[in-house]
């Protein structure tokens, strides 16, 4: 009988062997090393990547360390001819297992959710925040109601731990929420406006065919300056207050709708129809304390700013002229 290895015990450059019947050739073993942890490849799971040769007939069979033990079962190859390529993957034995159990169980396999779109922290983004290292989620938007939203969540903060456990990269988050069981309550470290708040979410189940609601049935419609074309700021933005009900309608306190950009922030990526909700960890509330706020700006230092688009919200730093990495 197979014992069972531990994945987290595994290391990079690390000798395995992985035990199939490629093309029907039973209990063929081809060797190989570790490439890498935790590869992310778009599908759920974090896999273990190794360049042992994997064909048509490994999938389902074990993937063995050199003490014998099972750490992971081949599941799928890189491949541009449907062939082995010297990139193979596998599921780790840890996720296969708690998956087994589940069904065995309850007949099915239930994934835990709390409602948040995320996106990566880059170092642009990192630094003008203060961070202290580039790691975390970047909370994009949050589902009314949901269980992040109850917990406290906002859009704009940045997920640094989940239950304990870190968040390095953005796609650690799904996983660490997915195989949390469901009713759970969670405390959740997340950094706002330069320092770390800890929060507790109770984690939900997710649901068959569950989507991400639409992200552009929202967006602000941009409005008529008053009275001519409006002046741009040192940035390039032309703004205008947002109306109360229209503010009501997006679910936000605060923040500027953008009627023009030009120069630096244009060259950032702003357009009109954004909404700026914050600028260097300090809360918008109005046109003219924007503007105000902008013609005080360091013009050598990059500046952040947490813009709204459709239904999502991402950090954006604007380089102004004459600093390097501006054009």
């Amino acid at each position: 009988m197979q014992r069972r290895g531990d994945p987290q015990r595994l290391r990079v450059g690390e000798w395995v062997v992985a035990i199939g019947s490629p093309f029907g050739l039973e209990n063929t073993v081809t060797a190989g090393i570790v490439s890498a942890k935790g590869r992310d490849t778009g599908d759920y799971l974090p896999f273990i990547q190794t360049d042992v040769a994997v064909n048509p007939g490994n999938s389902g069979g074990p993937l063995l360390n050199m003490r014998g033990e099972v750490v992971g079962i081949n599941s799928q190859i890189y491949s541009r001819t449907g062939g082995f390529m010297g990139i193979s993957f596998a599921i780790p034995i840890d996720e296969v297992m708690r998956v087994a159990d589940q069904i065995r169980t309850s007949g099915r396999v239930t994934r835990g959710r709390i409602g948040v779109g995320i996106a990566e922290v880059t170092k642009d983004v990192a630094e003008p925040l203060g961070l202290p290292r580039t790691a975390g989620a970047l909370v994009r938007n949050v589902e009314a109601g949901g269980p992040a939203d109850r917990g406290g969540i906002e859009v704009g903060d940045i997920i640094l731990k989940f239950d304990g456990k870190d968040i390095q990269r953005s796609t650690d988050l799904p996983r660490l929420v997915g195989g949390t069981k469901p009713g759970s309550k969670v405390p959740v470290s997340v950094w706002r406006k330069g320092s770390m708040r800890e929060l507790s979410v109770v984690v939900a189940e997710m649901q068959p065919e569950q989507q991400a609601r639409a992200g552009n049935g929202n967006r602000p419609q941009q409005q008529p300056g008053a009275g001519g074309a409006p002046q741009s700021n040192a940035l390039g933005l032309v703004v205008a207050d947002i109306p109360e009900d229209r503010r009501a309608q997006l679910r936000i306190k605060g923040g500027v709708l953008v009627e023009a950009a030009e120069g630096a922030a244009a060259r950032a990526g702003l357009r009109a129809g954004d909404v700026i909700l914050s600028m260097n960890n300090q809360d918008v509330t109005s046109a003219r304390q924007f503007n105000e706020a902008v013609a005080k700006l360091d013009r050598t230092k990059t500046q952040i700013m947490l813009v709204r688009r459709g239904e999502s919200a991402q950090f954006v730093p604007i380089r102004p002229a004459g600093q390097p990495g501006a054009q």
